[in-house]
């Protein structure tokens, strides 16, 4: 005897599309039989992510008020532009000649995108906050066909661990420009003001985010077919995991302190107020 989840449509309702529509599933007529407020956190997923879109490529464009002394913002280091402005003991690097006139930071803030683009948390944080592929667990997406990420462009997500390599570079070069901040503005050593621990936090969050990545894990455990033979990779493995544990975290929390430092050298360099020296 039919049920009332089991019944199927009436013969004027529309055919089945597939999905949680197609033939043999319950013929349950509501999107979801979810009660709670679900589409609150793919909402804010997208609103704090368009907020770091809206500001970054602020940012990126603005091509001004990106060094106070011994500060450099994050978002245009390494300077590799011919007109950047100079920066003693930062990494500079005039790779482009004298044709580029745009704003370094879009130089440099493709490597660093590109491997939070390709993160597997942040592929789930805008596939449900943008595309709502799927909205949320339990409600179905809206979209009539599915195929993941087997066809251009998302195809390109596999270049996540290329941009890996790329993202450890850039971490290398932010822990150079954090040790340069601890000189004061005549670069003398021996300085620290509320810049160095603002740069200190952001490195901390940056690297403790990158070595959480699901491709750094692989990287330094994958492949092997006896933990007990690779004792050294296995603590590592072991490590890597437990901060792959608080990827989401690290995630948000790295992406806000890289704009935190940028906008605290933003305000130095602008002259909004003099970088408070702690000793």
């Amino acid at each position: 005897m039919a049920t009332e989840a089991t019944e199927r449509p009436a013969p004027d309702s529309p055919p089945p599309a597939g999905g949680v529509t197609a033939p043999g599933r319950a013929a349950i007529r509501e999107r979801h039989l979810r009660t709670d407020r679900w589409w609150l956190a793919p909402a804010a997923t997208a609103a704090g992510l368009l907020a770091f879109v809206i500001y970054s490529t602020w940012r990126a464009f603005a091509n001004t008020d990106y060094y106070a002394a011994p500060y450099v913002s994050p978002f245009y280091s390494p300077c590799l532009a011919e007109n950047c402005e100079p920066m003693k003991g930062g990494p500079n690097f005039d790779l482009l000649g004298g044709w580029w006139g745009l704003s370094p930071a879009i130089i440099i803030l493709i490597f660093p995108l590109g491997f939070r683009l390709t993160c597997y948390y942040y592929r789930k944080a805008y596939y449900r906050g943008f595309w709502a592929s799927p909205p949320a667990c339990a409600v179905a997406e809206p979209h009539k066909k599915y195929s993941g990420e087997t066809r251009f462009p998302l195809v390109l997500q596999n270049i996540h661990r290329y941009f890996f390599y790329a993202a450890v570079l850039v971490a290398l070069i932010l822990t150079w420009d954090t040790v340069l901040a601890f000189r004061n503005s005549d670069y003398e050593w021996g300085h620290m003001g509320l810049g160095t621990l603002v740069f200190l936090a952001n490195i901390v969050l940056i690297w403790a985010y990158t070595l959480s990545c699901h491709s750094c894990r692989h990287i330094v455990g994958g492949r092997l077919k006896h933990f007990s033979k690779h004792p050294v990779r296995y603590k590592l493995w072991g490590w890597v995991g437990k901060l792959n544990e608080r990827h989401m975290f690290l995630a948000w929390a790295s992406l806000i302190s890289v704009a935190a430092a940028d906008f605290y050298v933003y305000l130095v360099a602008s002259g909004a107020f003099d970088d408070p020296t702690l000793f």
